[in-house]
């Protein structure tokens, strides 16, 4: 099954929906994806009401999409694609850390700053290197509390595509303090158009993904092209990793980290900018992956900069 939320133009409310020929089929009354997706029955009973008995059917291209879960408790992203990692690093001229290939890394990402498959996204404010990171996501169903890798994919309700807009050159300045990721990732993540349930891919399944092909292009230009199938964590690790000594709730999201050429960062070192310049306002971006369908952005200027004044140390003052 594939599902969508979207805001209603009969009442202005979001709704979920089945996708079905092309169409949303809404589901009747308030509930929202996420709670449907806690239990094994709650999509197939939403599924039969929907059959039976929809709200109302909207063409999908006319349908206002939203996140499929609009609000999750939490988003974490990891970097699960061994190729990306390898040529990004490769291509600065530094050595890969040991530590990738004993455990799969993530941090976390700003659950308010989720976007709909067709929202505009705003350059994070001051950034002249913005970039777009073609990635998948698994959304979360029943609550995991310290699973094993073989108990991990029972409790994934679907898949999705996951864009972490990034503003490199806030990035580059934070991780010189060690401490992580902050304004370099918060502006904007862009998530869906549909939640598409492991059933719907399980015969694609190839390696430690699945062999769909993903791409993403900049105002009609093919940039990025890679598979889910070259994952190098699976979904069943980075959610067994993640779970570890915590709960990951209903609605949690799972990125996978950018495939291979997939982000502007990495095409660029390798490339150089002139022919991979870095996102700015009016360009399209479109990312795509085999059977979860599309993301399409509109890059928009971003919020004006406004600037701190900077302290002197307090051993500069004494």
């Amino acid at each position: 099954m594939k599902w969508a939320t979207y805001r209603s133009p009969a009442d202005g409310k979001e709704h979920a929906a089945l996708f079905e020929g092309g169409a949303l089929h809404g589901l009747r009354g308030d509930r929202q994806l996420i709670e449907l997706i806690g239990s094994s029955e709650g999509l197939a009973e939403a599924a039969r009401e929907v059959g039976d008995d929809p709200f109302e059917v909207v063409p999908a291209g006319d349908a206002q999409l939203l996140p499929p879960i609009a609000r999750p408790p939490s988003v974490r992203d990891f970097m699960a694609f061994e190729n990306h990692y390898v040529t990004s690093m490769t291509a600065m001229g530094l050595a890969t850390n040991p530590v990738y290939y004993q455990q799969p890394v993530f941090y976390f990402q700003n659950p308010a700053a989720l976007r709909g498959p067709r929202e505009t996204v705003p350059i994070a404010p001051g950034s002249r290197q913005f970039d777009y990171e073609l990635e998948v996501a698994a959304i979360v169903g029943a609550p995991a509390t310290n699973v094993t890798p073989a108990e991990a994919p029972a409790h994934i309700a679907g898949y999705t595509i996951f864009c972490d807009w990034s503003a490199r050159d806030l990035q580059a300045a934070e991780m010189t303090m060690a401490i992580g990721l902050g304004k370099a990732k918060d502006t904007a993540t862009s998530l869906g158009p549909f939640l598409v349930t492991p059933d719907e891919i399980d015969g694609k399944r190839s390696g430690e993904g699945f062999d769909l092909k993903m791409t993403a292009s900049v105002n009609g230009v093919l940039y990025s092209e890679g598979n889910w199938a070259d994952q190098f964590w699976s979904f069943a690790d980075l959610l067994s990793y993640a779970s570890r000594g915590t709960t990951l709730h209903t609605g949690d999201v799972i990125g996978s980290g950018t495939v291979g050429t997939g982000c502007i960062l990495e095409l660029a070192k390798v490339h150089g900018e002139a022919e991979y310049p870095w996102l700015d306002a009016g360009d399209q971006v479109a990312l795509s992956v085999e059977n979860l369908g599309e993301i399409r952005a509109s890059i928009t200027r971003g919020a004006p900069l406004h600037p701190l004044t900077r302290r002197r140390s307090s051993s500069a003052r004494q």
